[in-house]
């Protein structure tokens, strides 16, 4: 079985040190690179295309600012955020970069496993801390009617794909799962963003999690 390629992003040597060695005595991820900057991690990652980025947001050039430009030149990769702010703008703010997992510094090292395993698989993963923000915004929306009228716009087979594309699943293999042509999806998908107003990856993932479509921790 091949393992999950991952690169390291934070400005301690030490923390670094310390998450290498807790991944790689897992047995089933491998780390091909480390950085302590943003743009040396996006250099690190044009380089050795891993599977997953660990991301730290409070260093030189900005983690979220990494993970979009990251995410733009290797859409296939997917990005954690491990971070010690555990405030909803910098949780949102992740979600808009297009990063797929978000973990609170201090979580167990049993946790951050978990984390890179669902995010390898295609899921979303949200530490418990701050899951309650997705859960705030969700009822908020719901009282507003907002949240049911914008999915009620969708057809039944936009929602059909929504959910697909929600959990991880790309355009081929939506449209071989589907039994429709790959340019039929991407105008579904079109048509979705439209009508729900969404206008990135990001946007689209935090939509799922409100839905259901995607488990938070």
């Amino acid at each position: 079985m091949s393992k999950t390629r991952v690169i390291l992003v934070d400005d301690h040597n030490l923390f670094r040190e310390g998450l290498r060695m807790l991944l790689e005595a897992q047995g089933d991820f491998d780390v091909v690179g480390e950085a302590s900057g943003a743009y040396e991690a996006v250099q690190e990652a044009r380089k050795t295309r891993p599977d997953i980025v660990v991301m730290d947001i409070t260093m030189e050039g900005n983690g979220l600012k990494a993970t979009r430009q990251l995410l733009e030149i290797l859409p296939g990769t997917r990005v954690i955020i491990l971070t010690m702010h555990g405030s909803d703008d910098y949780f949102f703010g992740a979600l808009e970069a297009g990063a797929m997992g978000y973990v609170v510094k201090g979580t167990t090292s049993a946790e951050l496993v978990a984390a890179l395993r669902a995010v390898a698989r295609g899921e979303v993963y949200v530490h418990p801390s701050v899951a309650g923000y997705l859960v705030a915004d969700y009822l908020t929306r719901v009282s507003s009617g907002e949240e049911r009228e914008s999915y009620t716009k969708l057809s039944a087979r936009e929602q059909e794909v929504l959910s697909l594309i929600a959990q991880g699943y790309t355009n081929p293999e939506i449209a071989e799962r589907l039994h429709i042509s790959v340019y039929t999806v991407q105008t579904h998908r079109g048509h979705i963003m439209e009508k729900l107003n969404l206008h990135s990856r990001g946007e689209l993932l935090k939509y799922a999690v409100r839905l259901g479509f995607l488990k938070s921790a």
